[in-house]
């Protein structure tokens, strides 16, 4: 499967194309650099939003 995109290497923390480390150190893929360059950010943003959801879950269950 060809990888396309940008991604965000955890191992040097910074912003790789797709021929880069191996998926397992990276995140992605991104539409583009930029957004790519924010990986980090989006991965808090949606456990942010998945701690939520599972804050509400947890309620209608009471």
């Amino acid at each position: 499967m060809a990888r396309k995109g940008w991604y965000f290497c955890l191992k040097h923390q910074q912003v790789e194309p797709a021929a880069g480390c191996r998926a397992a150190e990276r995140l992605g893929p991104y539409a583009d650099r930029e957004t790519a360059a924010r990986a980090l950010e989006i991965a808090q943003e949606r456990t942010k939003a998945a701690d939520e959801a599972d804050r509400r879950w947890n309620a209608e269950e009471d």
